[in-house]
C-alpha cells in the first residue's frame, strides 16, 4: 500500500539534515506529514542548520513551508504536548512513522511504551496499529543498554536504521552522504526515488 501519510518525528540528537531533506522529499512527492520536534530537536536544527525554528508549531509550519514549497495541506505540524493530535491515537494513525534522527532515549522511551510525549505515544500507536515504524538512531559508540533496546524493537518488526551513510558511491559533498541515509529510509518506505542508484546500476 502506498504511503499517503506518514508521521516525522525529530529528536535532539544531531543530524537535523536528515530531517529536514527527509521533510523536503516527501513533501515534493505529494505526501502528507504529520510532523513533530521536540525541544531538544529544535534546538539541534537551529545550531545545525540555518533555520531559526520558534518553539510554536504553528510558527513552524510557515518558516517549514517557505524553505519547502508545498501544497499547505500536506504539513501539519503538532507539539509535543498535543494530545488531540492525529497521531496519538489509533483513529488517526498514519500510514507510517519515522523518527530522524532519534535519540537513544527515543529508542528507550519507545521500548518500554512509555508515552511521556506526543512523538513516544505516536511511536506506541503505530506500533500497536502494526505500521510501519524507523528509527534513523544517531549516537556512537552504542552501550549494551542501546542494544538491548535495539534489539528488543526489531524483534517487533520496528526498522533500526543507523545514520550511518556508506561511501562506496564517491560521495563529494556533505549532501551526497545526507542523501544516502535518506534514501534508504525512502527504500524501506517503498518510496521511489532517484537519490542514488541501486547497488550494480552505476557500474552496468
Amino acid at each position: 500500500m502506498p504511503i499517503e501519510t506518514l508521521a516525522l518525528a525529530m529528536t535532539g540528537a544531531s543530524g537535523a539534515a536528515y530531517g529536514l531533506r527527509l521533510l523536503e522529499l516527501l513533501l515534493e512527492y505529494g505526501i502528507n506529514v504529520q510532523l513533530m520536534i521536540s525541544g531538544a530537536g529544535q534546538i539541534v536544527i537551529n545550531q545545525e542548520t540555518d533555520l531559526a525554528l520558534p518553539s510554536s508549531s504553528e510558527k513552524q509550519r510557515d518558516i517549514l513551508l517557505r524553505k519547502y514549497p508545498a501544497d499547505s495541506e500536506q504539513l501539519q505540524v503538532f507539539g509535543t504536548d498535543q494530545w488531540f493530535a492525529p497521531p496519538a491515537s489509533g483513529t488517526g494513525v498514519a500510514d507510517a512513522m519515522v523518527v530522524c534522527p532519534c535519540t537513544v532515549g527515543m529508542v528507550s522511551a519507545v521500548a518500554c511504551g512509555a508515552s511521556n510525549n506526543l512523538m513516544e505515544r505516536a511511536a506506541d500507536v503505530i506500533i500497536k496499529e502494526q505500521k510501519k515504524l524507523i528509527l534513523v538512531v544517531r549516537e556512537t559508540p552504542f552501550s549494551a543498554i542501546h542494544l538491548e533496546n535495539m534489539l528488543k524493537l526489531a524483534r517487533m518488526s520496528v526498522s533500526i536504521l543507523p545514520a550511518s551513510p556508506g561511501f562506496y558511491y564517491n560521495a563529494t559533498r556533505v549532501s551526497d552522504l545526507v542523501d544516502f541515509v535518506v534514501a534508504r529510509i525512502l527504500d524501506q518506505l517503498n518510496i521511489q526515488h532517484a537519490l542514488i542508484p541501486a547497488w550494480g546500476q552505476d557500474r552496468l
